[in-house]
């Protein structure tokens, strides 16, 4: 075949298959309506289902994944409409048939998108599930309020405001904290004082100072345990219970807490020491440090 001949071939096919696109323009055109308007359908139809499941079911994320599942139906009988339209059906039941010989690729391929989806399924469906749309909760690093649960990941708003996306497969499999099932919640402050204090009255201090807290849990007793001998104060560790289903700021309480103790110990002078080093030379078989600077002078005056 000459070049003259090659040249002619390909002009024929490409006109070839120019006048099957026009030709099959006004079905292309349609098919392209169809899947626009029944997306567009499905849209309405999932805030339609949504707000519905919300009155018959209080469960959030299972009334959106519910609502999902009818935007997907919907979507997808759109789509085959439009391959009906095209005529593409046929090649469609081929395009099937060959992703069956190639399944087990795909399956290893997509496996991670596969893993997320079953665990987001689980996660929506469990009657023991860790968590709720609402909850606040603590996973793999991650602290936040769950604001939605989908197929294939959990969308969370941490205290900065941030949206970070986790994939269900990750939280199904490692250990979440859920600080909304508990009314209550505890502060742990670690406070190191002076080893010239008297600790009875640091203590009795520092449990009245936070008595008044915003937020705590009034039926729970403040705890405070002297922990150790820290190298320049006595740490001690003190507990307070706030009461969540009422309102309580963790971070706001905590803040408050911290500012009340550090109040009530400068009105009473109690000091919260810097770490510094103290010599002295007093100690058993040593000398004073006026005992120091008195035989200096007296050997400067000699």
């Amino acid at each position: 075949m000459d070049f003259a001949s090659a040249v002619q071939l390909i002009t024929d096919k490409l006109n070839a298959w120019m006048e099957t696109f026009i030709a099959n323009l006004p079905n292309l055109i349609l098919a392209l309506l169809v899947i626009i308007g029944f997306s567009l359908i499905a849209s309405q139809l999932k805030r339609v289902s949504n707000k519905l499941f919300s009155k018959i079911s209080r469960n959030v994320a299972l009334n959106q994944f519910l609502s999902t599942l009818v935007y997907l139906a919907v979507f997808i009988f759109g789509f085959m409409i439009a391959i009906n339209i095209l005529k593409l059906d046929k090649a469609l039941l081929s395009v099937l048939a060959g992703i069956g010989v190639i399944g087990l690729a795909l399956a290893f391929a997509f496996q991670d998108v596969a893993s997320n989806f079953v665990a987001g399924i689980a996660l929506v469906l469990r009657h023991d599930r860790p968590f709720k749309v609402g909850d606040i909760i603590s996973t793999n690093g991650q602290l936040g309020i769950v604001e939605e649960i989908n197929l294939r990941d959990t969308m969370i708003r941490t205290p900065q405001g941030q949206t970070i996306f986790l994939p269900n497969k990750i939280i199904f499999e490692n250990a979440v904290i859920n600080y909304s099932l508990f009314p209550h919640r505890r502060i742990d402050l670690s406070v190191g004082v002076s080893y010239g204090e008297d600790l009875e009255k640091v203590r009795d201090i520092a449990v009245n100072a936070v008595e008044n807290l915003p937020g705590r849990a009034k039926d729970k007793d403040i705890e405070l345990y002297f922990e150790e001998f820290g190298d320049s104060s006595i740490n001690f560790s003190i507990k307070i219970w706030l009461d969540m289903h009422g309102g309580a700021n963790f971070f706001l309480s905590t803040s408050e807490a911290i500012i009340s103790i550090k109040k009530a110990f400068d009105k009473n002078n109690i000091t919260i020491p810097f770490p510094i080093r103290t010599l002295d030379f007093g100690v058993k078989g040593g000398r004073t440090l006026s005992e120091m600077l008195e035989s200096r002078e007296f050997a400067a005056k000699r």
